[in-house]
């Protein structure tokens, strides 16, 4: 392509909604265009980015088996009240674009394609005979994010690769999985990304395990928490680890005590003259379950850790049917002004211990008539703690489980895990932060959705079954911008060769110069023959501002027709290390090839 014929337009400056390099760079460069927010054109050097991505992540997927297709982006809200996530997805998230059509009926704009997927399964599958079958697509999302940011990285519309298996029994949808773990480090691997996978929380998709694949990149949205051998790799929603080891109580007998000005953990470590690890914290949440009910939920954790909201949510949602609903739509922390819709009298904020009673709750249809209390594994062992007297200014001294207080039914790991902690798998072994971009998610999801909509199979016995499904996602748009936000500099985008939109870029510095347009038009015609994807840059501007131009754009490799030519010579010039030399032009195809090969190949 020359680029006196193409549609490119670079600026010299960020606009003002760019705050992060990938995003600023992509519009810098001319990759993409904001339409409206959370909305992106993608102009013709994006498009053969993502066009080339998808060729890698349908070959991968190809190798395994799997058959492409194309579902429907327009969703009847029937299938989704049928799966039971209507009202999550329009409600509790929000993020679906759901709307009527003119004969009134309920629709929306997919985020996600389970249902529709699992409608077809069920008119389609009917023996274990056609088992398994495993189906993707790659086709834009929409999502209706509150707060779209950072370009294609969160964005309204973007392009994904959704993929979904069904099986006959469990052993084989591990199978598929492990298939899907396999193909998504080569996708990665061969779009030339730095990745990490780690266990994942499955959020609103659910099923019984997920693993998600991070670009490192210190703009990424998500905290991963690692050890330094490899063997653990976890999100922050879902890690687990050792807390550091609680020092032991001062506190010997029990006794209620004046604690003045001491809300806080901090305050009151302060007072008593101890470690945040002899207190037990009591945090109060509040939840909406889809039946418009209200759970209260008291959590008593060690003082020096804080709750995990994801891991709470998942335990309330798993006793969402004790509530009368089939899920919550949210879980919060109350502000004071949210408390008066539910309290019957004025709570002991910052002062409450593990047994309020439940009389602080107002007697309504609309309210759970009693506080769902959780206790933290950190606390189940405590002896002679400090925890709140649910009296102001107040709290108790040298308190134990079984005899002043009784320590809840349910106790689980609640504890949000941080760098610093121990790893499970290790105790030596110390866990560290770093962020990422999560490209890549695969769910084990099991019979959520094929029990609710009754997609079922006869198996060889004859019985009649609902089917074991799996869920497998790749971002192709967000993975294309996280390729850029990891590799860039100063000057611009460096684009891994298998993934640039052209492996290379002729620039002429004086188009006058006969001799130069003329090894220039050799070249690119042998170029593009060989298969190296080659642009010419013939347009009539400065040699510094097409320099400028090379390197913001990040195309992989540049040949620069100038005064070597008298020696029979270009400069080439590789953009991931700036490093020049002149080759005889007569090699210059056969050297591309052997640096294109050898950086697609490591």
């Amino acid at each position: 392509m020359r680029l006196s014929q193409m549609l490119f337009v670079t600026l010299k400056e960020s606009p003002a909604e760019a705050v992060i390099p990938s995003h600023q760079l992509l519009l810098r460069a001319g990759y993409i265009r904001r339409i409206g927010s959370g909305i992106y054109s993608y102009l013709p050097l994006m498009w053969r980015v993502l066009q080339k991505v998808s060729q890698i992540v349908r070959e991968e997927m190809n190798a395994t088996g799997a058959q492409e297709c194309l579902l429907p982006q327009l969703q009847p809200s029937e299938l989704w009240k049928e799966s039971g996530r209507w009202d999550t997805y329009t409600k509790a998230e929000g993020i679906m674009f759901a709307f009527e059509d003119r004969q009134g009926r309920e629709v929306a704009l997919g985020p996600t394609h389970e249902e529709v997927i699992t409608t077809v399964a069920k008119e389609s599958i009917r023996s274990y005979r056609q088992l398994p079958q495993h189906l993707y697509q790659i086709q834009s999302k929409f999502r209706d994010e509150i707060r779209p940011r950072f370009g294609l990285m969160r964005g309204r519309e973007f392009i994904m690769k959704d993929g979904y298996s069904f099986h006959a029994d469990e052993e084989s949808l591990k199978k598929t999985y492990a298939d899907m773990d396999v193909a998504y480090r080569n996708m990665f691997r061969r779009c030339g990304l730095d990745f990490v996978a780690v266990e994942a929380d499955s959020g609103a998709i659910g099923g019984s395990g997920s693993q998600e694949f991070m670009v490192l990149a210190d703009a990424g949205e998500d905290e991963v928490l690692y050890t330094e051998d490899g063997k653990y790799a976890a999100n922050v929603e879902k890690a687990t680890s050792l807390p550091p080891d609680a020092v032991e109580s001062p506190f010997e007998k029990f006794e209620k005590r004046e604690t003045p000005n001491t809300p806080t953990i901090a305050s009151l470590a302060e007072f008593a003259k101890c470690s945040p690890t002899n207190i037990v914290k009591n945090v109060l949440y509040e939840a909406v379950g889809d039946n418009g009910k209200l759970i209260l939920v008291l959590v008593s954790i060690r003082g020096d850790r804080d709750v995990n909201e994801v891991k709470l949510q998942n335990e309330l949602s798993k006793m969402a049917s004790e509530f009368g609903a089939k899920t919550l739509l949210s879980l919060t922390v109350p502000e004071a002004e949210a408390m008066q819709k539910w309290a019957a009298q004025q709570l002991p904020t910052g002062y409450i211990s593990p047994d309020l009673s439940d009389d602080y709750l107002q007697k309504s249809k609309d309210i759970h008539p009693k506080f769902v209390r959780f206790a933290d594994e950190t606390v189940a062992e405590m002896k002679n703690f400090v925890t709140g007297a649910n009296e102001p200014g107040y709290h108790v001294f040298g308190a134990n489980w079984g005899k002043e207080f009784t320590l809840p039914s349910r106790v689980v790991n609640l504890q949000k895990s941080v760098a610093g902690d121990r790893a499970l798998h290790d105790s030596q072994q110390v866990l560290k932060s770093a962020r990422g971009i999560e490209v890549g998610h695969i769910f084990q999801l099991g019979t959520k959705y094929s029990a609710a909509m009754e997609a079922t199979f006869t198996n060889e016995q004859g019985e009649e079954l609902p089917l074991v499904m799996g869920c497998y996602g790749v971002g192709v748009s967000r993975l294309a911008q996280a390729a850029v936000e990891q590799s860039h500099d100063k000057d611009g985008i460096i684009w891994p060769v298998a993934i640039a939109p052209y492996h290379a870029i002729i620039v002429v510095p004086n188009i006058s110069d006969s001799e130069a347009m003329a090894a220039a038009e050799k070249l690119y015609a042998e170029m593009n023959q060989a298969g190296i994807e080659t642009l010419l840059d013939d347009r009539d501007a400065r040699a510094g501002f097409k320099f400028k131009d090379a390197d913001l754009i990040g195309i992989p490799y540049r040949i620069v027709t100038g005064r070597s030519l008298k020696q029979g010579k270009v400069e080439v010039v590789q953009r991931a290390t700036k490093e020049a030399q002149e080759i005889a032009i007569e090699d210059v195809v056969a050297t591309l090839k052997g640096w294109m090969e050898n950086a697609i190949a490591s």
